[in-house]
C-alpha cells in the first residue's frame, strides 16, 4: 500500500487534544499494557485502540474539511499519521514475536481494521484537496512542511486518487489483489518449505544433528530383509539450508538440499505472476511504462534507465575478479577431489568458500564465536554510541505486562545535556513462533509537538539468535554481529532523528537511501579499534586478538566480487521482473536463468526457480537495488568521514547533525554531499547515482 498516511507525523493545531497510546517513558511502576499501552493489558484492547485511532482521525477529517492554514492541514496530516500508525505497528511487532497466541489474533484483527479504515483515508478527496492547497500554497514558509506536502500529494497520487471513478475503482480491485498475493506467497512458504531425506546419517555432520530430524526406511542388506537404515531429514528453510551447505562435505546431500530449497514453493510461480501482472495493471493505469518505472518516479535513481545503467556498470567492474574467485574455488574442488575435470557446482559455493577461508587464515569460526557473546555484543552498542554521539543507553525496568516475553529488554538512549532521545525494545533470542529474522520495528515515530516538546521514538530491535545446543551462552557467528550492527544502524536513524514531522521520522526517507546508515555501521562491526573495545572471550575475558580480526578481514575479502555479483543478479532480476512486460505471463525462471548466466559464473540448474522464496519481490518490488546503492554510499562515508578516527565524538557529530538527526526532511542528495563531499553521487539521465569509486578501491577492484 503506497500510503499517505503510512509516512506521516507531527505536530498538530493549538486544539489539537494530543492522545498518547504509549507512555513516553517508564516513570512509573504500576502495571501498563503492552508497550507501555494501558489498553493493551488485554488482546481485545488492540479493538480499543483501534476505536480510539479512528474516532480521534475521523475528528482530524472533519478539522482538515474547514479548510484551516496550510500550516495546520500539514499537521493535522501528520497527527493523522501519527495516531494510525501507532495503531498499525504495534500491531504489526505483536504479530511477529508476541508467543500469546490470542495476542496475535487480536493483532492480525486490529491490523486488517486499521488497513481498512486507511484506504478510506488513502482514498478521501477532502484531504486529497486540502494537500493540494498547501503543496501550492506560497506562504508554507517550513522547508520540512513543503516537502510534507509536497510528498503527501505524490503518495495520494500513487495510490490513483486523481484518476477517474472507473480506474479508481480498478486500482482499489487491484491493490486488494496484490495484498492477496503477498499473503499467499508468505503463506505458500510457510507451508511448504520442502524437505529431503538423506541416507546414511553419517553425510551429516555432528555438529548440525539439532538442525535435522531423526528418520528411518526399511531395505536389504544381502540375506537380510528390513533392515533399517538411519539417515536425517532435513527441512529446506533458509537457516538450516544454510547451515547444510557450508558444513556438508556429501556432495550429494548438498545437491538435493540446494535443487530442493531453490523448487519450493511451486504453488508461488502462479502466485509471482499474478502479482507481477497487477502490478504491471496498475503502472499502466498510471501512465507508467512499466511497474519498476511507477515505483522508482519518486527516488533518487528515478527512472529504471537511471537503475540499470548503474547495476551494469558495476557488474562490468566486478566481473574480472569475480572470475578470478571462481576459478580458484572450482581448482580448489578438483584438487581435493583429485578430479582435473570436474566443474563447481552452485551446492558447492558454501561449502568451499568456507573450507578455503579457514585454510588460507587457520580459522575456526567457533572460537571466533566465542568472543562474541550477545552479552559483550551489547555492551559493544553501548560503548559505540558513548563513543560517537556522547550518550549512554540505560537499563530500564519493564513495568509488569509491558513486556511480551521474558527475554526482552528496554533501554532509554539518554544524553547528559538533551536528556531521553528515545527507547528501544531489544527481542534478540530465537523462540518458535517468532518472526524469523532480524529487523527493526517501529513503534511511534518522532515528531515536534511544541516549542519545548518532542515526542520520544520508540523502536523494537528484534533478531533470532540461538543459544549452541551445548552451551547456555548465547554466542554469535561474525556474520550475526555484522547483521547486528546493520539492524542497529537503523535503529539509530530512528532514534537520533530530530524531524518536526512524523512523516520524515528516522527510517521514512527516500526507499534508496533508507539502507546508507544500517550499511555504514557494518564497519564498526569489522573495525579492530571498535572489536579491541567490547569483544571478549566469554570464559576467560581475553580481549580478540588483533591476528584473529586480520584473519577474519581477510576472509571476508576472499570472495567479496561474487558475494557482491550475486546482489548485483538479484538487483537485476528484481528490475526485468517488473520492466517492461512485452508478453503477458511472463515467464520469470527463464528471465532469472538469463540473467544468472549473464552476470555471475553460475549456471542454472534445471527444475529450480529461485524467485518462489525470494520475498524481496514483494516488499521491496523493483527496489532491491537500494541495497547496492547503499553500499557505495557508505563506502564513500566510511573513507572520507570514518575511517581515519571512527570513534570520536567527531566523527559521530558528523554523522549526527549531518545525516540521522534529519529523517526524510531534506533532500537526501544534499544530505550526502554535506556528510561526504562532492562526488559521492553522479547525476545521471535525469536521475541520481552512487559514485563506486570508493567500493572498488575497497575491493580492489580496477575501475573500469
Amino acid at each position: 500500500m503506497a500510503s499517505l498516511i503510512r509516512r506521516a507525523a507531527s505536530s498538530l493545531c493549538s486544539n489539537s487534544n494530543n492522545r498518547h497510546f504509549f507512555a513516553p517513558a517508564a516513570i512509573r511502576m504500576e502495571d501498563t499494557g503492552l508497550y507501555g499501552c494501558n489498553h493493551l493489558k488485554t488482546p481485545k484492547g488492540f479493538q480499543r485502540i483501534v476505536d480510539e485511532a479512528i474516532e480521534r482521525s475521523n475528528e482530524l477529517v472533519g478539522y482538515i474539511s474547514r479548510m484551516p492554514s496550510s500550516a495546520e492541514i500539514i499537521n493535522a496530516m501528520d497527527e493523522i499519521s501519527n495516531t494510525v500508525c501507532q495503531v498499525v505497528d504495534s500491531a504489526e511487532l505483536c504479530r511477529h514475536t508476541h508467543p500469546d497466541r490470542e495476542f496475535v489474533d487480536e493483532a492480525v484483527k486490529a491490523s486488517m481494521r486499521i488497513n481498512e479504515y486507511l484506504h478510506y483515508l488513502n482514498t478521501n478527496l477532502t484531504l486529497y484537496d486540502a494537500v493540494l492547497k498547501a503543496d501550492q500554497d506560497p506562504t508554507l514558509t517550513s522547508e520540512e512542511a513543503k516537502r510534507v506536502a509536497h510528498d503527501l500529494r505524490i503518495d495520494f497520487e500513487k495510490g490513483g486518487i486523481h484518476l477517474c471513478a472507473e480506474k479508481k475503482d480498478r486500482v482499489s480491485q487491484l491493490n486488494v489483489e496484490i495484498a492477496k498475493c503477498c499473503a499467499q506467497y508468505n503463506e505458500n512458504i510457510a507451508k511448504e518449505p520442502g524437505h529431503v531425506d538423506v541416507y546414511p546419517a553419517s553425510c551429516i555432520p555432528k555438529n548440525l544433528h539439532h538442525l535435522v530430524k531423526p528418520v528411518n526406511r526399511s531395505s536389504s542388506a544381502g540375506s537380510r530383509v528390513n533392515f533399517r537404515d538411519k539417515g536425517f531429514r532435513i527441512v529446506t528453510e533458509p537457516s538450516t539450508v544454510s547451515a547444510v551447505l557450508q558444513w556438508t562435505s556429501d556432495d550429494e546431500a548438498r545437491k538435493m538440499t540446494y535443487i530442493q530449497s531453490n523448487s519450493v514453493p511451486h504453488a508461488n510461480l502462479g502466485v509471482l505472476d499474478n502479482l507481477i501482472a497487477a502490478r504491471h495493471e496498475i503502472a499502466q493505469i498510471m501512465g507508467y511504462k512499466s511497474y519498476a518505472g511507477y515505483a522508482l518516479h519518486s527516488n533518487m535513481a528515478s527512472s529504471p534507465d537511471v537503475v540499470s545503467s548503474f547495476l551494469v556498470e558495476l557488474s562490468k567492474n566486478v566481473q574480472p575478479k569475480a572470475v578470478e574467485e571462481f576459478k580458484s574455488i572450482r581448482d580448489f574442488k578438483r584438487g581435493k577431489s583429485g578430479q582435473h575435470d570436474i566443474e563447481l557446482e552452485p551446492w558447492d559455493e558454501a561449502y568451499f568458500t568456507r573450507s578455503m577461508k579457514s585454510s588460507a587464515y587457520n580459522l575456526d569460526f567457533s572460537v571466533v564465536a566465542s568472543y562474541f557473546s550477545l552479552s559483550q555484543c551489547i555492551e559493544g552498542l553501548k560503548l559505540l554510541v558513548e563513543s560517537l554521539f556522547g550518550v549512554k543507553f540505560l537499563n530500564i525496568p519493564l513495568t509488569p505486562g509491558e513486556s511480551w516475553h521474558p527475554d526482552v529488554m528496554k533501554m532509554a538512549l539518554h544524553h547528559p545535556d538533551e536528556g531521553d532521545l528515545g527507547y528501544i525494545y531489544l527481542d534478540l533470542n530465537s523462540r518458535r513462533g517468532k518472526y524469523p529474522g532480524c529487523a527493526h520495528f517501529a513503534i511511534r515515530g518522532g515528531r515536534r509537538l511544541s516549542k519545548t516538546e518532542y515526542q520520544l521514538p520508540i523502536i523494537a530491535l528484534v533478531c533470532n539468535f540461538s543459544k549452541p545446543h551445548n552451551s547456555a551462552t548465547v554466542r554469535l557467528n561474525h556474520s550475526d554481529v555484522d547483521t547486528l550492527f546493520h539492524e542497529f544502524g537503523h535503529a539509530l536513524h530512528s532514534l537520533l532523528s530530530r524531524t518536526d514531522h512524523q512523516h520524515f521520522s528516522g527510517t521514512r526517507v527516500a526507499f534508496d537511501m533508507a539502507e546508507t546508515p544500517s550499511n555504514l555501521f557494518e564497519y564498526y562491526a569489522w573495525d579492530y579499534r571498535v572489536l579491541k573495545k567490547f569483544a571478549r572471550h566469554y570464559s576467560t575475558g581475553d580481549i580478540i586478538p588483533e591476528k584473529l580480526v586480520e584473519s577474519m578481514q581477510g576472509a571476508r575479502k576472499m570472495f567479496s566480487a561474487m558475494e557482491l555479483q550475486q546482489q548485483i543478479f538479484y538487483a537485476l532480476a528484481d528490475q526485468a521482473l517488473y520492466g517492461d512486460q512485452t508478453y503477458s505471463p511472463i515467464d520469470t525462471t527463464s528471465i532469472v536463468a538469463d540473467l544468472r548466466e549473464q552476470h555471475t559464473n553460475w549456471k542454472h540448474v534445471e527444475g529450480t526457480h529461485w524467485q518462489t522464496r525470494f520475498s524481496h519481490l514483494l516488499y521491496y518490488g523493483a527496489g532491491y537495488y537500494s541495497y547496492l546503492y547503499a553500499k557505495c554510499f557508505a563506502s564513500t562515508i566510511w573513507e572520507r568521514v570514518c575511517k581515519d578516527d571512527p570513534l570520536s565524538l567527531e566523527t559521530g557529530s558528523a554523522i549526527r547533525t549531518k545525516l540521522l538527526q534529519h529523517g526524510g526532511a531534506k533532500d537526501p542528495a544534499q544530505l550526502l554531499n554535506d556528510l561526504a563531499g562532492d562526488g559521492i553521487i553522479r547525476y545521471q539521465n535525469g536521475g541520481i547515482v552512487p559514485d563506486i569509486t570508493s567500493l572498488c578501491n575497497e575491493m580492489n577492484l580496477r575501475k573500469r
